[in-house]
């Protein structure tokens, strides 16, 4: 059970607040609702553009890293399509200079042409290094356009062309800043041995002083059900022959997202999972396989990715995989099986909550969810599952109109 304190200051900014005594470090995690769903088809990457120029320095501190190093702490930070994260983790006694710096880069971030210029020069060799020259690194840039075709899930936190953040101007990227990055649109959550008090304190004296903002409030095109199937061919100077599958699943907040979790689990945890077991070892048609759903708040997508063994043909790979595709659709798992991937995910959970740093991070997801308190009911919702739901959620989603196929080939 993760207890916890909620408030929100005057300007929105929503604070949570996690006593654990049981460690002389805190942390920090500041969710901010801006992800790539946000941006402009022809101005893609800005979210993730945005993660490197919050370390490029505010206006009264020019290099983020410095202050937080010196006071023994450590940060970081990921975008993914829903929102862009900050977290660090400091001495407690130190706390204070977290909320000095976090609270300075959301006040007066520093637009200086320099910064600017370098954060820009990173994310586009980024954007060549790893998805452009990288063996199988364009994958997911040509999956997703064929899955998606309404929807911004269309394209990857990267970006669709590295030409777009090339071209940004100095006012669009002010324009982002004042958009989104603001109290209004924002989570805090404090995890350590600390009080309520003390942190509501804190929170007024550096946050309390930053402009409400506005909240980011979406109108985003929803995906129209895809009904007949759809796939891509490639060649590519790649070591082995490759298949991606992508269905359209439910979205993070549909009952049916527990079920499909379980059975990403079931086909591919671990070394028992049932396309290693039966398409890696026994017949091996794959080097590796693996089955996992993308995560997404909204409507996702669930994805089986595998590697061909030499002299493997695509029609054969493929064959076998439906063929497992068809048994979890057509025969009920049985409690055995169940049981196994319940008892996985609720030791996976119990790990997340060893360190606190995990249960900020854990917080300020479900906080923007809409109620942090969904951390406490997690390991229910999964243990609550049954076989038939598991069956029903896998017709749903393994129909052959539902899927977008990239045939990945490596050049002969």
């Amino acid at each position: 059970m993760t207890e916890f304190d909620r408030f929100t200051l005057d300007n929105g900014l929503r604070v949570i607040v996690h006593r654990d005594t049981g460690t002389p470090i805190v942390a920090m995690n500041i969710i901010y609702n801006v992800g790539s769903r946000d941006e402009h088809p022809d101005r893609t990457g800005f979210a993730h553009l945005f993660e490197h120029l919050m370390f490029g320095g505010s206006v009264n501190i020019p290099r983020y890293d410095e202050p937080l190093e010196r006071v023994g702490g450590e940060n970081n930070a990921f975008t993914n399509n829903d929102f862009t994260n900050y977290y660090l983790t400091v001495p407690g006694h130190n706390l204070e200079t977290a909320f000095w710096l976090e609270s300075d880069r959301m006040l007066n971030l520093a637009f200086s042409t320099k910064s600017f210029d370098v954060q820009r020069n990173v994310v586009v060799e980024e954007f060549r290094q790893n998805y452009l020259n990288q063996p199988y690194g364009d994958a997911w840039l040509l999956l997703r356009p064929l899955a998606y075709k309404v929807h911004p899930y269309q394209w990857a936190p990267i970006g669709i062309d590295p030409s777009h953040i090339e071209n940004a101007s100095m006012a669009e990227v002010r324009d982002f800043y004042v958009r989104f990055y603001n109290p209004c649109n924002a989570i805090l959550v404090i995890a350590g041995n600390v009080t309520t008090k003390e942190i509501r304190a804190l929170s007024e004296k550096w946050f309390g002083v930053i402009v409400k903002g506005s909240m980011n409030n979406r109108n985003l095109p929803a995906e129209p059900e895809q009904t007949e199937a759809r796939s891509l061919t490639v060649h590519r100077d790649v070591p082995y022959d490759a298949i991606y599958k992508a269905w359209h699943m439910c979205s993070r907040a549909d009952a049916g997202f527990f079920p499909t979790d379980l059975i990403s689990d079931i086909l591919s945890a671990g070394q028992s999972g049932r396309l290693n077991q039966q398409l890696v070892k026994k017949l091996r048609l794959f080097s590796d396989i693996s089955a996992f759903i993308s995560g997404d708040i909204e409507a996702g997508l669930f994805v089986i990715t595998g590697k061909l063994m030499k002299g493997v043909s695509m029609p054969e790979a493929e064959a076998a995989l439906q063929l497992e595709i068809d048994e979890i659709i057509r025969n009920v798992i049985t409690e055995n099986e169940l049981q196994k991937v319940k008892n996985r995910v609720e030791a996976m959970m119990a790990f997340s909550e060893m360190r606190v740093l995990d249960k900020a991070m854990n917080l300020a997801y479900y906080e923007l969810l809409g109620d942090a308190n969904q951390v406490n009911g997690l390991v229910q919702r999964y243990a609550s599952v049954t076989a038939n739901e598991i069956t029903a959620e896998a017709n749903k989603i393994f129909r052959p109109e539902n899927c977008s196929t990239l045939y990945y080939f490596a050049k002969n």
